[in-house]
């Protein structure tokens, strides 16, 4: 994390102050919903014990068959056309049973859904049609009771046989549709609304499940629907501003009044998008996501709805309709002589509780925000300079460090009187030293392999005189061990004189235009036969891959680089050379092989003069000084490119990029 964001999470303190007031808001705005929340309980209660009051006609307890009222007639055809409007207020007193129940000023209409894939048909008149796939009908009225049955040995219209004599007030005949489907078969009929039951009840026998659907025992429920005295009830007794809906112990709605006008607005904000804001952030994540009931529900299943149809009274805030708007919901039960016989469901909108609260809330905020503001643009500010200085500062060490300590200029930063200018001048002293024994150890194999040189020449003379001289056959393994010592030393000297060769050498080379391809290609050539049992991987474009720089460099550098590849590659391993061009004229050659990997903590410092990371894994033979992969690097940067190391999964990968040398401005 850069220091501009540390002093910035610092300013955010700041913030305990307005979380704390807004705590306080928040604590205020809770009691003002209870307020509320227990004016609207009271106003229930007082509804509930006014309906008992009027003598309203209130529902029984336990289940009841809902019908519903249209203003369409419904054609007695077998079809779902008329019904499928009216989906909502289907009823499953079983699984695999489905109905319906609608009226009009003339007609009750019923319709039956039974899921039964294995039928057995038989026309109700038939004896054994009692033993075959029927419905059975029973209504109820005043103490009178007369059951049908309805059964058909086909689809199309079919007239319900009456198991009962003739009883008064109940149709003789009911005509109806019997429509065979996929899943089952669908019964739809009608009975004059005259000689309609109170109570209906509805079996259904299946053939092939004898104990389904409750054996076939008729389920007897009240018939209910929206009654227009209730609802005028509840509209005389509602306050303004308020809807209520009284529903049924199973959650019908049976009566609703009232409407849910906007409370009185106090003067609105002179920043509504602010308030807006507020709203979203502090009162909407508290509300209940749903919006209000629709009016149009037949039926409330939701879960405090059916706390009150069970017994507890229960208060919700949900989001309105209008953007900033809240609605509380209370419902309680229909408490009637110790008996539920349902519940009151009664919604309240207001807009003045948010705007109170958001107003609450605007100076707070307001304030707290011109505050963080100003000491964030300070912090920042002052963050942004002290990055500025210590970047400066960053900026001038790598450049010391990339270049080995050499022309170093003066750190900036060394005159502040500061923690930074103390830390400036530190470096500072710490890089001259770094760059004075950097230089010498540049120098060191340069001066050792001239001093060397001379002792060596009078070694090798004596040698070469003592083979001339008669000397005991026991004295011979120790000429030949000295001669042998002595070759050693000169190739050390050789390898540590051939840095400073190298860097003379790439002082005084000329560019060339090349095809970098045809050098890379003839060099894996020359290595096949170095390679021996070892796998040698080539790959090389076909195509030209143009460069501007010295072919001989290049060479050595892939010599080196090869060779390096060479002593930590098992006899039966593998190298890969590979080639490749980019489109901004740039070129990349890879020398991988399959070996021990590379120890992370010396991967910096592999291209650096006098390292060497050679152990047990290196092949054994002529000695190494750590100036292979030096002289790659010099190799690179005078192509303008780079070289990296990194460890793969089988063993080591060098690549090196190469730009080309800068062409002289005579070009």
């Amino acid at each position: 994390m850069t220091l501009r964001r540390k002093l910035l999470l610092v300013a955010l303190s700041t913030l305990a102050l307005p979380w704390a007031g807004w705590l306080y808001v928040r604590q205020m705005e809770h009691l003002l919903r209870n307020s509320q929340e227990q004016a609207l309980l009271a106003i229930a209660f007082a509804l509930d014990r006014g309906l008992m009051a009027v003598g309203a006609n209130l529902p029984n307890t336990g289940q009841n068959w809902y019908v519903m009222h249209t203003t369409q007639p419904i054609v007695v055809d077998g079809s779902e056309d008329d019904w499928s409007s009216m989906a909502r207020w289907a009823q499953h007193p079983w699984q695999g049973v489905t109905v319906q129940l609608a009226d009009d000023p003339a007609w009750l209409y019923l319709r039956i859904d039974v899921d039964d894939a294995h039928r057995v048909r038989m026309d109700a008149r038939d004896p054994g049609a009692v033993e075959a796939d029927h419905v059975m009908l029973q209504f109820l009225r005043a103490g009178r009771q007369r059951n049908y049955l309805l059964a058909s040995a086909s689809s199309g219209a079919f007239l319900a046989h009456p198991l009962d004599p003739h009883v008064r007030g109940f149709p003789d005949q009911i005509s109806g549709q019997w429509q065979d489907a996929a899943h089952g078969y669908r019964i739809e009929l009608r009975i004059p609304r005259a000689q309609a039951p109170e109570q209906l009840g509805i079996g259904v026998f299946d053939a092939g499940a004898p104990a389904r659907y409750n054996g076939g025992k008729p389920d007897v429920r009240p018939l209910l629907n929206l009654s227009p005295a209730l609802s005028n009830d509840l509209t005389q007794l509602a306050p303004s501003g308020v809807r209520v809906r009284l529903l049924s112990a199973d959650g019908w709605v049976i009566g609703e009044g009232g409407s849910m006008l906007e409370t009185r607005k106090p003067k609105p904000s002179r920043f509504p998008w602010l308030q807006r804001v507020l709203s979203d952030l502090l009162v909407v994540p508290s509300l209940d996501q749903r919006q209000h009931l629709p009016r149009d529900t037949p039926r409330l299943s939701e879960p405090d709805v059916q706390q009150a149809l069970d017994g507890q009274a229960t208060a919700n805030w949900r989001g309105g309709d209008t953007p900033g708007s809240v609605v509380l919901m209370v419902a309680v039960p229909l408490d009637v002589r110790g008996q539920n016989r349902g519940a009151l469901v009664l919604e309240q909108s207001s807009q003045a509780l948010p705007l109170l609260t958001n107003r609450a809330l605007l100076g707070l905020m307001l304030a707290s925000v011109a505050v963080l503001l100003i000491a964030g643009a300070v912090l920042f500010a002052f963050a942004t300079w002290l990055s500025v200085r210590i970047g400066r500062l960053r900026d001038a060490a790598e450049h010391a460090q990339h270049h080995e300590g050499l022309a170093l200029a003066s750190l900036p930063l060394v005159d502040d009187h500061d923690e930074l200018g103390d830390l400036a001048r530190s470096l500072s002293r710490l890089l001259e030293s770094i760059g004075t024994y950097t230089e010498y150890l540049r120098k060191l194999a340069s001066n050792l392999s001239h001093e060397l040189n001379t002792p060596l020449a009078i070694v090798r003379s004596s040698l070469e005189n003592l083979e001339h001289e008669q000397l005991p056959r026991e004295a011979l393994p120790y000429l030949a061990r000295a001669r042998d010592g002595a070759a050693r030393i000169g190739t050390i000297v050789r390898a540590m004189s051939e840095a400073s060769r190298m860097e003379r050498a790439m002082a005084s080379a000329d560019g060339e235009d090349m095809d970098l391809a045809q050098v890379v290609r003839g060099c894996a050539d020359a290595y096949r036969p170095l390679a021996g049992t070892r796998e040698l991987r080539c790959e090389i474009p076909a195509h030209p891959v143009p460069l501007y720089g010295a072919p001989e460099l290049i060479a050595q550098a892939l010599d080196k680089l090869f060779d390096n590849a060479l002593s930590f590659t098992a006899a039966d391993g593998w190298i890969r050379i590979a080639l490749a061009a980019s489109d901004d004229g740039a070129a990349r050659i890879v020398v991988s092989n399959r070996g021990p990997h590379l120890p992370d903590a010396m991967q910096g410092q592999l291209f650096d003069s006098l390292v060497s990371v050679r152990g047990s894994g290196a092949r054994a033979g002529a000695p190494h000084l750590g100036l292979g992969l030096y002289v790659v690097r010099l190799v690179a940067e005078l192509h303008q490119g780079k070289v990296s190391a990194r460890n793969d999964a089988d063993g080591a990968t060098f690549e090196m990029d190469l730009r080309g040398m800068r062409r002289p401005e005579s070009e």
